[in-house]
């Protein structure tokens, strides 16, 4: 199947001189692609020239005159850039022009823009953010990462059903194991909140293990965390600042002297290998579950590798027909008498 994606060329901090070369490498990787640019055409086609490429039948320019800035308000996107690229983009995929959106751009704006344009999908209250955080055994997708920073039991109930088909659907796992995030495995531990989606979980339709604490998160083979996006967000922010003390603390001991540096020398291939599973590029994009379409949030300071992971990721969400699949267990899930 001819999959189409929409690229929100101007979001992120480095816009067009990152998103046009990635949207070249993804085309490249994968011969069932097409994607739409969209922003400025001028800007587009310069960026373009610079990178040796030119518009085909599988690689077009869809212009839109305005762009949201990454500290501008959601409201403010959502009501006065009715075209900027951000929103032409999510629109595409509304109009069936396009499988799926990528944006860089400013997280609030783009998880608003998307809610009101695209929808949830029936029965679903709240949209999560969700990506695979590298672990002991591979990685874990954890959700919410943001985009509720107070979320109802209920609210969380959804959130590991979600992550739970998400998983399924791209192949990873026929019945993965998912968690709820809380200070203690225990029944009588955390906030009222979280002992009450813990108890919403044990009768969902999804293999739920209970509740995980915060280590669990790198060294248990647990396939989804759910969690509010406040701890969500926390976490995340957290695991990346580690990833890079870890990296840079590493880099100021082999080099403190002349017996150091020989020893990084011979130590060389480990460090390459460690610092390429902590490289959290590799895991860039984080799917916004729960709308009707698919919308795939990259790292504002992605680079080229970074943003081509992306659009990836928005590829085989498209392939395995992850919206589909959420929805048809959607249906068959009473949430109203689950909740009572």
């Amino acid at each position: 199947m001819a999959i189409s994606i929409a690229i929100d060329a101007h979001g992120g901090d480095h816009g067009a001189s990152v998103t046009v070369p990635a949207a070249i490498s993804a085309l490249a990787s994968n011969s069932d692609l097409s994607i739409i640019l969209v922003g400025q055409e001028n800007v587009l086609k310069a960026e373009l020239s610079a990178n040796n490429a030119s518009l085909s039948d599988r690689l077009s320019i869809h212009h839109a005159s305005q762009i949201v800035g990454m500290d501008e308000s959601p409201a403010l996107a959502l009501r006065g850039k009715k075209d900027s690229s951000m929103r032409v983009a999510i629109n595409l995929v509304k109009e069936n022009s396009a499988s799926a959106c990528v944006s860089a751009g400013n997280t609030g704006a783009l998880m608003a823009t998307a809610r009101f344009v695209l929808k949830t999908l029936p029965g679903i209250k709240r949209p999560a953010i969700v990506t695979a955080i590298p672990t002991m055994h591979g990685y874990v997708h954890l959700l919410d990462l943001g985009a509720n920073v107070d979320s109802p039991a209920e609210v969380l109930q959804q959130f590991g059903i979600m992550g739970s088909i998400l998983v399924q659907a791209l192949g990873k796992n026929e019945n993965p194991k998912v968690g709820l995030l809380n200070i203690g495995h225990e029944d009588v531990k955390g906030n009222e909140t979280v002992k009450a989606a813990g108890e919403l979980l044990k009768n969902s339709p999804i293999n739920y293990i209970g509740f995980v604490e915060g280590d669990d998160i790198f060294t248990s083979d647990i396939d989804v965390i759910a969690c509010d996006g406040f701890v969500g967000n926390v976490s995340l922010k957290t695991m990346e600042g580690l990833a890079q003390m870890i990296t840079s603390t590493m880099k100021e001991e082999f080099n403190r002297s002349i017996l150091t540096k020989l020893a990084g020398l011979l130590a060389m291939p480990v460090i390459k290998a460690l610092r390429s599973r902590l490289d959290n590029r590799r895991y860039n994009g984080a799917a916004l579950l729960g709308l009707k379409g698919i919308v795939i949030k990259s790292h504002g300071s992605a680079d080229i590798y970074a943003y081509t992971q992306a659009i990836n990721e928005a590829y085989r969400e498209v392939q395995h027909q992850v919206t589909e699949k959420i929805q048809a267990v959607l249906a068959s899930t009473d949430f109203s008498t689950q909740a009572e």
